[in-house]
């Protein structure tokens, strides 16, 4: 084979990858994106369906990388590779609040009575001040929020009111807001790693425990709690976020892009949110686990001091505000 047939045969090789990748080219600029999540989650389908979004809107120029499972690094480690100018994207939500003290308006207890209402503030002026800040403190910036399920208190018999809890033991992660929040309702929680708390259930060690439908279905709880009472004490988002290094290197016209396919991976998300809680809920309840409506008000009401007095001050005002409306 004469050195000009190689060459044509590796062009022919090359042409035949690059038309099965969608592009004609190289791409200019690979964006890589790391998160914790599985590759059954929404939120790493909705990254993957960013990725395809960029890259048809900027005709392949820009692609993005995403490695799912903490396989690019841990929530922290991936924050602090942004900053560095080595990580171009994650998904991360209050963890900013190291550095935007902002951020911890994304998952306050009872700050907020629906996902509408969530919404309402993510999307809003609220959500303007978080990211703004964010963006400013930590050169990180958010460009889409994604739902978290919210977390909801399983159990052995019915708890309507916070009246009923009456000293139930119960498992807590190990923080401070969580532990002041469930005593204050009068439960008496526990901290304990998540990895124990199947077998604490199994033996009667504690009676209860909190946690969204999705952790709730995938930790097999419906074998050892019989109920599942809609507290719903926490709603939160997280941010999809692209590091303020990587921002600036793109035009105005891929600035704009990267907007555009954020837009349409927060609407995909929350499509395969929606359905996830569905799925989620039918499978416990076809498993034999009871779902309890209960009094959030008077939840939310016996709650709010203990919210407050764990909150930092700069806001203090807005989660009082949160909770008046």
């Amino acid at each position: 084979m004469t050195l000009k047939t190689a060459f044509g045969s590796l062009l022919v090789a090359g042409l035949a990858s690059t038309v099965v990748s969608g592009t004609a080219f190289a791409a200019d600029m690979t964006l890589k994106l790391g998160h914790l999540a599985n590759e059954e989650n929404p939120w790493h389908l909705a990254s993957v369906k960013f990725g395809e979004e960029l890259a048809a809107l900027t005709d392949g120029r820009i692609e993005v990388e995403v490695f799912p499972n903490e396989s690019l690094g841990k929530e922290i480690d991936l924050i602090n590779g942004m900053q560095l100018g080595t990580v171009d994207m994650t998904i991360t939500g209050e963890s900013l609040q190291n550095w935007a003290p902002m951020a911890a308006l994304l998952a306050v207890p009872y700050a907020y009575k629906s996902l509408d209402h969530m919404d309402g503030v993510a999307s809003g002026e609220i959500g303007d001040q978080i990211e703004a800040q964010i963006i400013e403190k930590a050169q990180i910036r958010p460009i889409a929020f994604f739902a978290r399920g919210p977390r909801n208190l399983t159990s052995n018999e019915p708890f309507v009111s916070p009246d009923d809890l009456n000293g139930l033991k119960m498992r807590v992660p190990n923080v401070p807001l969580f532990v002041d929040v469930w005593s204050s309702l009068g439960a008496q929680p526990t901290p304990m790693a998540f990895s124990e708390v199947f077998t604490s259930l199994q033996n009667g060690t504690i009676g209860a425990q909190e946690n969204p439908l999705a952790l709730i279905r995938s930790a097999n709880f419906n074998e050892v709690q019989s109920h599942v009472n809609m507290t719903e004490h926490v709603r939160s988002w997280i941010y999809l976020t692209i590091a303020e290094q990587t921002w600036a290197k793109l035009s105005e016209e891929d600035q704009a892009a990267v907007m555009e396919a954020a837009a349409t991976a927060q609407a995909y998300e929350r499509e395969l949110f929606q359905k996830s809680l569905d799925d989620d809920r039918a499978y416990l309840e076809e498993k034999g686990m009871t779902f309890v409506e209960v009094d959030g008000a008077a939840y939310a009401a016996k709650a709010k001091d203990a919210v407050l007095a764990n909150v930092n001050d700069e806001i203090k005002p807005i989660v009082e505000g949160l909770f008046d409306e």
